[in-house]
């Protein structure tokens, strides 16, 4: 299961999304306690990168264990060491394959051994044959057995409702109850997937109130650029807070936005007065790197930034057009000198983009007559 495990690898310039969970390596008789990393590409990270099938053979080798032997050492690097005595294992080699293979499906947006089996449950709803019950119950036996509580999703019951559906009268839930299933037990089960598929039937057809979560949009990348004049058709360049266009603040026009950031951060008025003046935004910032700095100007520079670019696109509405054609897009901006107003390669928090998308909201909403 990913959960929030979410990470990647990058290869041939391709981010490749993956996911990790723990798992021990085997190397000469002694136990590792590591990170086992799995991406969409079935490729597989233990201690190496490896497709899915060389994968098996490790597990069918020992190599990534899933046993341990009485007395073996095992140590988690540079955290514990200790000696296994009375250990059990949930996984043998086929079900932590199985979990994987899974997990793979997963991340490609495949249905997984769960949704398969839930398929074959609503075939087996819709029309109740025994032989439909069958394929159901072979589909709900390929999930890997320490997956299978979590299938309905429902952590009070577990999947007490699918076995049961699947035993029929007078069948056995095995790990469940030895004695046959009685008639109302079953119905009960029919009962309960009846008013789940209502449920999620209902849910389906449910309109978004606020809608969608996410943009629909691709990203778009403000790389960093170093415009020394305004052109007559900027593109995203003119979104840069660097981009030459001149900025009135009360009263003071500066060069760009981030001249004027930069001047409003340096307590002096002497400084403020050297960095608006500064020849480019590079210099700008430079010389404000030299200058005390405000008070309270950590907690303020986003608020300014605000009122910054608020600023720059009322006065500019050719460079505001370009703003509100990006739509909904996630902006994306580089800025070598910050990882606080910067994405940098997803390393940065890069404000300076979230901060864009609120003003291009505002725009929106103003053209919307809205608020």
């Amino acid at each position: 299961m990913i959960g929030k495990r979410i990470t990647h690898r990058t290869a041939d310039g391709v981010r490749i999304p993956g996911t990790w969970r723990h798992a021990f390596i085997n190397n000469g008789g002694h136990f590792f306690l590591t990170d086992l990393f799995i991406f969409a590409d079935a490729i597989v990270d233990c201690w190496g990168l490896v497709t899915l099938e060389e994968f098996e053979e490790k597990l069918r080798s020992g190599w990534v264990a899933t046993s341990f032997p009485e007395g073996a050492h095992a140590s988690a690097h540079e955290l514990a060491a200790w000696t296994f005595q009375g250990a059990r294992s949930w996984h043998t080699p086929e079900l932590l394959l199985a979990e994987v293979r899974d997990t793979i499906d997963q991340l490609n947006g495949r249905p997984d051994s769960t949704d398969r089996c839930l398929d074959a449950v609503d075939v087996f709803l819709a029309d109740r044959t025994e032989s439909n019950r069958a394929a159901a119950r072979a589909a709900y036996l390929a999930i890997p057995e320490t997956q299978r509580p979590y299938a309905l999703g429902d952590m009070d019951r577990k999947d007490q409702p699918l076995q049961a559906l699947l035993a029929g009268p007078g069948g056995v839930m095995e790990s469940w109850s030895d004695e046959p299933l009685s008639q109302e037990a079953y119905d009960e089960a029919v009962e309960y997937f009846e008013e789940r598929d209502g449920l999620i039937a209902e849910g389906a057809s449910r309109m978004l109130v606020d809608g969608p979560e996410g943009s629909f949009a691709p990203s778009v990348h403000l790389y960093q650029t170093f415009s020394r004049r305004a052109v007559e058709d900027p593109g995203p360049a003119g979104l840069r807070d660097d981009y030459p266009a001149p900025v009135d603040v009360d009263g003071v026009t500066y060069p760009s936005v981030a001249h004027a950031y930069w001047s409003l951060s340096a307590a002096e008025p002497g400084a403020r007065a050297a960095v608006a003046a500064a020849e480019s935004s590079y210099a700008a910032r430079a010389l404000a790197a030299d200058a005390v700095r405000r008070d309270g100007w950590e907690q303020a520079r986003t608020a300014v930034m605000t009122r910054l670019l608020r600023a720059k696109y009322a006065q500019h509405p050719a460079l505001a057009e370009i703003l509100l054609a990006t739509g909904d897009a996630t902006l994306v901006y580089d800025d070598a000198g910050s990882g606080f107003w910067g994405d940098n390669g997803g390393r940065g928090r890069n404000w300076s983009g979230r901060l864009l998308e609120l003003v291009r909201s505002e725009l929106h909403a103003r053209r919307a007559g809205i608020g």
